[in-house]
């Protein structure tokens, strides 16, 4: 099966695992400990269903949301993910030229294989920016005092990440710092020879934002200490949001009384999200607890949704159920594995086409007019 059979995201997801050695796949696919959380995210999104409403004038269908001061062409972009060029070499630039050219936001991640400053110029306008509050306040000073100095207006701060998750996958492929090339590694290479060659003239993929910092590490805790603070507060919180002057989201809620604090300290949106599954592997899946947390924040500030997303229909089910737009990773990072930057238009263009054909299904012509209404009776909207 080639790109153009390509008919869904799991089918770039296949392509990609053939192309991309195990380690390197577990890397972006896999979730913490068992993978209930990672799985429930996507199936709980396809057991929301829809009413399909016709006799309705869908010739036209719009899809643009306007967010943060900024008019998007499609209410879904590009979610940020770590150490993305481990998966496909130049995986972090092909996706931002991609976002730019479609005009949807794409999240520079901290822990990007490319630099903030080169994201910001590939996106064009369309960056935003994904921090970790490190351990260390000079290196989180620093990382906001970049990402201004690149142009970046929106800032995204992740709260999840207390502590590193446990992913097995990892475990069992023997990921370590510096990496080690052991005997299963080293058949994985030769049997990916593409990927292998390919890595090989990009040269070795590394977190690009501390490269320096983490020049001397010497396992996954001294990376982990060096990224993220496992004492990051609702007071450090309120201290970024004074520092911050651009828009200020947080990224990681699940619950409606720590989106009722995030108004309360002035954010401009929060982005219900459990990581995709790969920090915890138990609570409850980000479109199970978008509801309640949208209830809560009655229109007051930005509600963003990511974890899960796997057709163009469930932009649509998020947006009925109180989300304003929706932020997707594994999917177009399938679509890079899948086959560079062609891939990535593949993954783009799937999502697209489902989600035209979805509103038009439901006789709603646009986007911004989605409410509740489409939820069928059989779906709870609690």
């Amino acid at each position: 099966m080639g790109l153009g059979r390509a008919a869904c995201i799991d089918d770039l997801r296949t392509l990609a695992r053939r192309r991309i050695p195990r380690f390197a796949f577990d890397l972006v696919d896999g979730g913490a400990e068992d993978e209930r959380n990672l799985r429930r995210n996507s199936e709980a999104f396809a057991e929301i269903q829809l009413t399909p409403r016709y006799l309705v004038d869908v010739s036209t269908i719009d899809t643009r949301v306007e967010l943060f001061g900024s008019e998007f062409d499609l209410p879904f972009g590009m979610a940020p993910i770590g150490m993305l060029n481990a998966f496909w070499p130049d995986a972090d630039l092909i996706l931002a030229r991609l976002c730019a050219a479609k005009n949807i936001p794409y999240v520079a991640s901290s822990a990007a294989s490319t630099t903030l400053e080169e994201l910001a110029e590939a996106a064009d306008g369309n960056g935003w920016f994904q921090l970790y509050a490190s351990s260390d306040d000079d290196v989180t000073e620093s990382l906001v005092r970049r990402a201004e100095a690149a142009g970046y207006h929106v800032l995204m701060a992740t709260a999840d990440v207390p502590a590193a998750g446990k992913r097995d996958r990892d475990i069992r492929n023997q990921l370590s710092v510096p990496f080690k090339i052991t005997p299963e590694v080293f058949v994985e290479l030769i049997t990916h020879i593409r990927w292998s060659l390919t890595s090989l003239r990009q040269g070795k993929p590394n977190i690009a934002n501390y490269a320096n910092l983490l020049a001397n590490a010497t396992s996954y805790a001294d990376v982990q200490k060096t990224l993220v603070s496992a004492s990051f507060t609702w007071e450090h919180l309120a201290r970024l949001r004074e520092r911050w002057k651009g828009r200020l989201l947080v990224k990681g809620i699940l619950h409606p009384e720590d989106a009722e604090k995030c108004v309360a300290l002035g954010c401009d949106g929060i982005v219900v999200s459990n990581h995709g599954g790969r920090q915890a592997d138990f609570g409850p899946s980000t479109i199970e607890a978008l509801p309640a947390i949208a209830r809560a924040l009655a229109g007051r500030i930005k509600i963003l949704i990511d974890s899960g997303i796997r057709r163009g229909a469930d932009t649509v089910r998020a947006k009925a159920l109180g989300a304003d737009f929706v932020l997707t990773g594994r999917a177009m990072a399938y679509g890079v594995g899948a086959g560079g930057s062609a891939g990535a238009d593949r993954a783009f263009e799937i999502l697209q086409l489902e989600l035209v054909r979805a509103l038009g299904q439901l006789g709603t012509p646009s986007y911004s007019t989605i409410t509740d209404s489409i939820l069928t009776s059989a779906t709870s909207k609690t």
